[in-house]
């Protein structure tokens, strides 16, 4: 892995976290993954890295450690491509890093959903960053589907794999339209609102649902959803962030009502 990753920007010490601290707040903190909470002392460290926002460390951490770290490694990695890492093509790069090891991590651990998760993940911001319509002509988009399904049956409670499962019908509809969309991708509208909507129920503290509903919204319906999507946007920067990725979420709700 590259070394000289970007710091975070917003070190506060409420992010950080004991394994007792962690222990305590971790129903709350992973209310979107579902992930268990590791029997691993390694692997508590490294989540204690990933929630202060220290992603570099969390992910050295995950790695070394194994097994359940792995899926530390893959959010720290990829919740760090996403947010901070400015360059476009290690970004891209670590997105690849991160699809390969989750699926190597599937053939391991067949029902470990976040193994699923984070491949999705990983694989729909990569398609994201070389064009949607790119990605589907490279099947991109049906391993997406595939991956975030199987994390829904093996998690139906996943709160995240809802919010990008919803996510992934607005784009494809966006790109090739509803006809096309529904017949070629499986993607439909009343799919997608019906997803955005069981997320939010499932962690209805979450800000990233908020603003990838209100990025829906505005996909699926254009000028009509824009009142709601506001809303959501407004929702989403009064949520109050426990940890670094959270607060993350809410500075990006924050840009979002200022544009």
């Amino acid at each position: 892995m590259a070394k000289g990753w970007a710091r975070f920007p917003y070190p506060e010490k409420q992010y950080g976290h004991t394994a007792a601290t962690l222990k305590k707040a971790w129903s709350r903190l992973h209310q979107g993954d579902q992930e268990p909470y590791p029997r691993d002392a390694a692997v508590v460290d490294a989540w204690i890295a990933f929630h202060a926002g220290d992603f570099e460390t969390a992910a050295e951490k995950g790695l070394a450690a194994g097994g359940a770290g792995v899926t530390a490694a893959n959010k720290a990695v990829a919740i760090y491509a996403n947010y901070l890492e400015e360059s476009e093509k290690k970004k891209l790069a670590l997105f690849e890093e991160v699809a390969a090891r989750a699926e190597q991590q599937q053939a391991k651990e067949p029902k470990n959903a976040n193994a699923f998760y984070w491949r999705a993940y990983a694989l729909g911001r990569y398609a994201q960053g070389i064009s949607i319509g790119k990605a589907l002509a490279q099947g991109i988009g049906g391993k997406v589907k595939a991956s975030l399904e199987t994390t829904l049956k093996l998690a139906p409670k996943h709160a995240d794999a809802h919010i990008a499962l919803a996510s992934y019908h607005a784009e494809v509809i966006d790109k090739v339209g509803a006809m096309i969309g529904g017949l070629t991708y499986g993607a439909k509208k009343e799919t997608a609102l019906k997803l955005y909507e069981a997320a939010l129920k499932l962690a209805p503290d979450s800000a990233i649902a908020r603003i990838e509903y209100a990025n829906g919204l505005v996909m699926l319906e254009g000028k009509k959803g824009l009142a709601k999507a506001e809303k959501l946007y407004a929702e989403a920067a009064a949520c109050k962030p426990l940890d670094a990725m959270e607060r993350l979420d809410v500075e990006l709700a924050k840009t979002e009502l200022e544009d």
